[in-house]
């Protein structure tokens, strides 16, 4: 069980059960005898019915931090970390947040543990049937376990997608331009999948913005550029005040972002 506990931060039952089936054990009192005996022990606590941490030999079970990020890629079998908080895990959040976002299709209720509020969020219909790596989907091991989180280019496209998830427009256009190399391919692709018009704009408006930083070519962008809008649709969701329409992109921005109110004056 050690060993287990030493590969598994966070674990499932079923990760459980499959362990001691492969020790010839399939009982499920026996399942429960094993979570009874360590949680005795103050080697694992309760995170949320079938879900467990491993505490490290030493440490208080009632005071232990558990990883979020773990838990989070734990909360469904086929979780993804996503939107402001796979920016916040590949370390380009300007803002750290205690809400933790996955994908996955199937429903989960949701949950607040210690210090975090973790919210579940259907995958988007277009990325439903695709496999993890043509989804953008990378799996990178993280302290005893393995998380699944969509790459750069895929939260680029999905935080423009559903701006609502990962704050103000100050802390997405901070926290995606703190980016330092996007696969522009990879981008178009990825917003090509989702086939929403007011995205592309929003992805090539993003990608202009900062096409110098980002080392762009005008001529990469020549493929968002057919998905545009033919009537101009707004970036912000009812603020149709104080915009400008950027005709590249059929888009009316606030001027608050034109302007980056945010910066402080040179």
């Amino acid at each position: 069980m050690d060993k287990f506990l030493a590969k598994h931060s966070v674990f499932t039952v079923n990760e459980l059960d499959g362990f001691l089936l492969q020790r010839g054990t399939t009982k499920i009192s026996a399942r429960n005898s094993v979570l009874r005996h360590h949680k005795g022990a103050g080697r694992i606590k309760l995170i949320r019915r079938g879900l467990y941490a491993a505490i490290p030999v030493g440490l208080n079970p009632d005071t232990y931090q558990v990883d979020p990020y773990l838990i989070a890629s734990k909360l469904k079998p086929d979780a993804v970390l996503a939107y402001h908080t796979a920016l916040e895990f590949h370390g380009n959040a300007y803002s750290v947040y205690s809400r933790f976002t996955y994908t996955s299709s199937e429903r989960s209720s949701p949950l607040k543990y210690q210090s975090g509020e973790y919210l579940r969020v259907p995958v988007p219909t277009a990325f439903r049937k695709k496999s993890p790596d043509s989804a953008g989907v990378k799996t990178i091991i993280r302290s005893g376990g393995s998380v699944q989180v969509t790459n750069l280019e895929r939260t680029l496209v999905d935080v423009l997608h559903r701006p609502e998830l990962s704050g103000s427009w100050e802390e997405i256009w901070r926290s995606l331009g703190s980016v330092e190399y996007f696969d522009t391919g990879q981008v178009i692709k990825y917003t090509q999948v989702l086939k929403n018009a007011t995205t592309a704009a929003k992805v090539g408006f993003f990608l202009d913005q900062h096409r110098d930083a980002l080392l762009l070519d005008n001529s990469y962008l020549t493929p968002l550029r057919r998905l545009v809008p033919k009537q101009p649709h707004y970036l912000e969701r009812g603020n149709r005040k104080d915009c400008k329409l950027i005709k590249d992109w059929n888009l009316m921005v606030p001027n608050k972002i034109l302007d980056r109110d945010w910066e402080e004056p040179s």
